[in-house]
């Protein structure tokens, strides 16, 4: 398990960072444990954080008064968000739980404001960042008006692997089926068929608790 030193240093923009910056990076964040279940950050608070997946699975998401919910993404270790929230200084728009047990790192607002303000190279990772979640939450509005089930679930686990939001996932993703289903707001029963259905046209491999990506560029196109 990495430290959280460990893990802002690995990361994309922490590698960017001198050692004055990372030295003020690693002073404003602490991190917190947040159970199966649990809220990460819960929508209508205050933004006061920006968060990254230190080790572990949430899932971004929306919960209506009315009883719906909606599923905006996954985010595996190594991924960070809440970065528009923080520019736009609003209160939350969304929920994010934990689907495992999960070690979340949580960087202050003052933090985050000092290392746009002295570091070139951050900037240019969150321009980069928000760019690439744009893209993905188009590709999705997409997705669910123009694909079947398993086209939407195809696209669905590709994203978790995008290297640029999630640069700690590798072709291996520690995941069960009911927490996919979580994911993709499906039964696991369908979860189930639709991995099946990918297993036979060779874009992964299912194996107990985990599953193997074998062609990542198959399931980004598949069923388009």
């Amino acid at each position: 398990m990495p430290t959280l030193e460990a893990a802002l240093r690995n990361s994309t923009w922490g590698k960017t960072l001198t050692e004055e910056e990372f030295a003020r990076a690693l002073a404003g964040t602490c991190e917190r444990t947040i159970e199966t279940g649990a809220f990460v950050c819960m929508k209508g608070e205050p933004v006061d954080h920006w968060m990254g997946v230190v080790d572990g699975l949430v899932k971004m998401t929306s919960n209506w008064v009315t009883g719906k919910t909606t599923t905006f993404t996954g985010l595996a270790a190594g991924g960070w968000f809440g970065e528009g929230s923080l520019l736009k200084k609003d209160v939350r728009k969304y929920d994010v739980m934990a689907l495992r047990t999960s070690r979340i790192a949580y960087l202050n607002r003052n933090t985050f404001l000092w290392l746009m303000d002295h570091s070139i190279p951050f900037n240019r990772f969150l321009i980069t960042q928000l760019n690439e979640r744009l893209g993905q939450f188009i590709g999705m509005m997409e997705n669910e008006r123009l694909l079947d089930t398993d086209a939407r679930l195809a696209r669905n686990l590709a994203a978790m692997f995008n290297p640029v939001l999630y640069p700690g996932t590798g072709p291996e993703l520690q995941i069960s089926q009911e927490e996919i289903g979580f994911l993709a707001g499906l039964s696991r029963q369908r979860v189930n068929q639709a991995l099946k259905a990918l297993q036979e046209a060779n874009l992964l491999r299912l194996e107990y608790g985990k599953l193997t990506i074998l062609d990542l560029d198959g399931l980004r196109n598949y069923g388009g």
